[in-house]
């Protein structure tokens, strides 16, 4: 090819990149918006001179602690407005802010933040924000998406109709949970939910697990990784860990987070246990922004928001179409001071199909893991067993709750027997109900080896 010809080509494709880098300049506005901080109260920012939807992601410039020209930039969200004023609420907490500071919107594609997903993100340990936590690398070649879903029509659901085997005797044989089944687990503080969580996480049969570990003590995300989940836990598990020291807008976000994995997990076709802890501190995060831009508190400071956030959190887990995969769910919910009429307990239990109820009188004497028999219950567990499990398990329960309400009088030999078939009985059985609900830590119990147990502790 001759010199002309060559010079000919190359300049062909040099006005042919032009051209798209002139098309792709064109698309592009020809100013920045920005707005401007007027007031900065508590943890709520006020801006003006923007107009962007709530839920929006912005910028806001920030002076360098060190004095230098150059600017930096903190991340905050739109959760609210009053007429022009938009309320910011940032994701971090913040230092250099000035008055007037100015305001970007993250625009396009952006507007909606975006986090990543995917089966890459196994056996990793993530922060609310979708960053990594832990010394594995960047996680940027996994797929983003925002966290918003379409709610699921509840007539493709799939129906609830197989149990789930989730390594602990007690509940296996006597609250029997189904896949796609959401659970609370309601406990006081210190009463062993952390333990039983983490015997759930190595023993349920699931394909992923997603740990949401919302507002809880930074020292506890080590402790549940490393003791309770274990390394063979964590391969097959992803850690989203947004605890007590961020930002409620970055805690409510992890939830919302671990969710949002779940149903990626769960649109592939694969079973999915997730499990949060907890659904308290999710609620305390929603609260701390409603409060904070002006919500009026209702039931014992919590926001009306606060009870409409709840359901649209728990409803995106559970089965997925026919033939789909699933999300199988326990959530742990806080009793302040034992009280099971906590408005966020009572809410919880409404909109939950089951609840498992810890004993502070049962962890203090021993007993675990400490679940209170008689006070929890698995809604769909009549539809998913056999009638001769059903019949066994009402069986127990009977007995032990007779036993439970003559304590006092055998304690103080006031029971005599002979009068009661049904309480000698109780009494005669007692040692073994009692230690058919007791399990080890490192013991892991099958739905068969549960249900042999039963029958044995009843024909002792």
């Amino acid at each position: 090819m001759h010199t002309a010809e060559l010079d000919k080509l190359h300049q062909s494709r040099w006005l042919h990149r032009l051209q798209k880098t002139t098309k792709r300049i064109d698309r592009l506005p020809n100013y920045q918006a920005s707005g401007r901080i007027i007031r900065a109260t508590g943890m709520v920012l006020e801006a003006v001179g923007l107009r962007v939807p709530l839920g929006s992601a912005c910028q806001i410039e920030m002076a360098r602690a060190d004095g230098s020209i150059r600017s930096r930039f903190a991340e905050a969200e739109v959760v609210g407005f009053s007429g022009d004023h938009l309320y910011l609420m940032p994701l971090e907490e913040l230092s250099g802010l000035a008055p007037g500071a100015r305001v970007f919107p993250l625009g396009g594609r952006n507007s909606a933040r975006r986090f990543p997903l995917g089966s890459s993100l196994l056996g990793r340990v993530l922060d609310g924000n979708g960053r990594p936590l832990d010394s594995k690398g960047p996680v940027d070649e996994a797929p983003h998406a925002p966290l918003a879903t379409a709610p699921l029509n509840p007539l493709i659901r799939a129906p609830i109709d197989s149990p789930i085997d989730v390594g602990i005797r007690a509940i296996n044989s006597l609250l029997t949970v189904g896949r796609g089944q959401r659970m609370g687990l309601f406990a006081g503080s210190g009463v062993g939910k952390s333990v039983l969580l983490g015997m759930m996480a190595r023993y349920t049969q699931a394909d992923i697990i997603v740990v949401g570990l919302i507002g809880e003590r930074g020292r506890e995300v080590q402790d549940f990784i490393d003791n309770i989940l274990g390394p063979e836990g964590l391969k097959r598990a992803v850690v989203v860990a947004a605890p007590a020291d961020t930002s409620p807008l970055q805690r409510l976000q992890g939830a919302s987070y671990a969710t949002r994995l779940a149903e990626d997990f769960r649109d592939q076709g694969l079973n999915v246990l997730l499990i949060m802890d907890s659904l308290t501190r999710y609620a305390m995060a929603q609260r701390e922004i409603a409060l904070a831009i002006g919500e009026p508190p209702a039931t014992k400071g919590y926001p009306p928001s606060v009870f409409a956030k709840l359901p649209g959190l728990v409803e995106r887990t559970g089965n997925g179409p026919k033939g789909g995969g699933s999300i199988t769910a326990f959530y742990t919910v806080l009793t302040e001071g034992d009280d099971q009429q906590d408005p966020i307990a009572d809410s919880a239990r409404a909109i939950l199909d089951g609840h498992i109820v810890l004993s502070r009188q049962l962890a203090e004497s021993g007993h675990y893991p400490a679940i209170d028999i008689e006070a929890s219950i698995s809604r769909v567990m009549t539809s998913i067993i056999a009638p001769e499990q059903l019949q066994l398990a009402q069986q127990f329960k009977q007995l032990f709750s007779r036993y439970q309400r003559n304590r006092d009088l055998i304690s103080v030999g006031a029971y005599s027997p002979g009068h009661d078939p049904m309480l000698d009985k109780a009494v005669q059985l007692y040692p073994q109900l009692e230690k058919f609900l007791q399990q080890r830590i490192d013991e892991r119990a099958s739905i068969d080896a549960s249900l042999q147990a039963l029958v044995a502790a009843l024909r002792s």
